[in-house]
């Protein structure tokens, strides 16, 4: 098959195609199809080359707008090889980033966000729950219809010694919500992130500083949630104020608590079911959107763990 792409100059060309090739040789590889080109006109052979056409029509896409890097390149591959994906999607747009949401469940979990006040977002690793909680939240904030994004996680790790740790509060809370932060960077800036710490319109809080509060006009996010008791669970649920939206995120298999059976974010999972303002959002191992090797490894325990 034969394709010329529709670019308007070589940068965008590159762009498509990667450093030395590199996008073009993920595609040729996941798709086991054979692909070479003399600038613009591409020569695709192979079973899945439709595939592949159609995976370069969404770089050339994305290439108008941003810097096409691996990431994009899987997400369109594993998009264009599933047929969960709604025919109506929809996509979160922040002003440095421009995320393609996949999965049906992650269509499901980005839309449950958007139109209810309290989304549980539960599944394993690599799903994209936080990282497109933290999406909704930035857009939200980039938008005015929250004043300020609250990130929550409880320091299972720490346990009640989390005061006897070196340095102020939010240094000895920050190494738990590394993945939040990296989120945060990758969407607003290293600089803008700081700056809005430093105002406090970002807020990072341990869940036991949570008590007594009422949050208005806030987007909250309550990550690692498998690890909280039933008793901090719903102290975190009604800190809600006006004006408010919680995610909650937890992996049920990672659960680090001593008594796993007294996970606050399985409780709630059991007490809220039918409460029809909140969303409960699942998540497999076939919505994993990191390296394939994880999706693989996610499956085999999943797998185990059912004999």
């Amino acid at each position: 098959m034969k394709l010329t792409l529709d670019i308007d100059h070589s940068k965008q060309l590159a762009n498509i195609c990667g450093s030395l090739d590199k996008h073009l040789d993920i595609i040729s590889k996941s798709l086991d199809v054979e692909l070479t080109n003399k600038g613009v006109d591409f020569v695709i052979t192979g079973k899945s080359d439709r595939l592949a056409v159609q995976v370069l029509q969404d770089l050339i896409t994305l290439s108008k707008t941003q810097t096409v890097d691996v990431y994009d390149v899987e997400m369109s591959i594993k998009n264009r090889t599933h047929d969960d994906l709604p025919s109506k999607t929809i996509n979160i747009k922040t002003r440095r980033k421009f995320i393609h949401v996949r999965s049906a469940n992650q269509q499901h979990y980005v839309k449950s966000i958007q139109d209810k006040d309290c989304t549980f977002g539960i599944g394993p690793a690599g799903t994209g729950k936080t990282y497109l909680a933290v999406a909704r939240a930035v857009e939200a904030l980039e938008c005015s219809s929250v004043r300020r994004i609250i990130l929550v996680r409880p320091a299972v790790e720490a346990g009640e010694k989390l005061g006897f740790l070196p340095g102020d509060l939010s240094e000895k809370i920050d190494p738990y919500l590394r993945p939040i932060y990296d989120a945060l960077y990758e969407m607003l800036g290293f600089e803008k992130v700081t700056k809005l710490l430093d105002k406090n319109v970002i807020e990072v809080a341990p869940l036991a500083f949570m008590r007594g509060r009422t949050l208005n006009e806030s987007f909250i996010i309550l990550d690692e949630a498998q690890n909280t008791t039933i008793e901090q669970m719903k102290m975190f649920l009604t800190r809600m104020g006006f004006g408010s939206k919680m995610v909650i995120t937890g992996d049920i298999t990672q659960i680090d608590l001593a008594r796993p059976n007294q996970s606050g974010l399985l409780h709630a999972m059991d007490v809220l079911k039918d409460e029809k303002q909140i969303s409960f959002c699942y998540f497999h191992s076939k919505d994993v959107v990191r390296h394939k090797l994880v999706q693989r490894i996610v499956l085999a325990y999943e797998q185990f763990d059912s004999k």
